[in-house]
């Protein structure tokens, strides 16, 4: 079974993953993870990046080949939606056929494996073709800005300005085949993975 799980910034996702890896055995794939592996030198994304974005988005360091900032480069393009759109255009058909390739590698390793991609733009980015069950997280908009103030530091603009470029609620629940509230506790949190295996 191929589990895609999904949802807006601050929502828990981590969460929800260490419970299905811990409690089930998920073999994970990340998709930020394998982004970044496909922007590293040598890779597939990183030539198409830097020529499109310029020389100015890589470190500084003097020794070649200079890696690409993700810093940088996300300033650039979350402050353009059409910049970000050329990103994902650049970066979206690698990570699509890795994680299809990752897949394969675990079902041939074991048939009966249960594989878990998790990715932010998993709706936008058209993955529901190749999932079982689409698990969408969320927890109301409020808690979200107060977990990311109190995780990662945000300011309160920061963590709107982020939720502004991804889904609504709405549209990721339209999507969902099973929706996981992580507004409670980590064991409520595990109840309703359970009741989903459980059905």
């Amino acid at each position: 079974m191929v589990i895609g799980v999904t949802g807006g910034v601050g929502a828990g996702k981590s969460t929800v993953l260490k419970i299905l890896e811990e409690n089930y055995g998920a073999k994970m794939i990340l998709s930020d993870d394998v982004a970044k592996e496909l922007m590293e030198p040598g890779r597939t994304a990183y030539t198409a990046v830097v020529k499109a974005f310029g020389p100015e988005i890589l470190e500084g360091q003097e020794k070649e080949p200079r890696c690409i900032d993700r810093v940088k480069l996300a300033k650039i393009v979350f402050a353009d939606e059409e910049k970000l759109a050329l990103l994902n255009s650049l970066t979206h058909p690698a990570v699509r056929e890795e994680i299809l390739a990752r897949i394969a590698g675990f079902y041939k390793e074991d048939k009966d494996a249960l594989v878990v991609v998790e990715a932010a733009l998993l709706i936008e980015a058209g993955y529901e073709d190749i999932l079982d069950s689409l698990w969408v997280v969320y927890v109301e908009k409020e808690e979200r800005i107060r977990r990311l103030m109190r995780d990662r530091g945000y300011s309160r603009e920061k963590a709107l300005s982020i939720m502004e470029n991804q889904l609504s609620d709405e549209e990721f629940r339209a999507h969902a085949d099973y929706l996981i509230n992580n507004t409670g506790t980590i064991e409520e949190t595990k109840a309703q993975i359970d009741e989903f295996f459980n059905q």
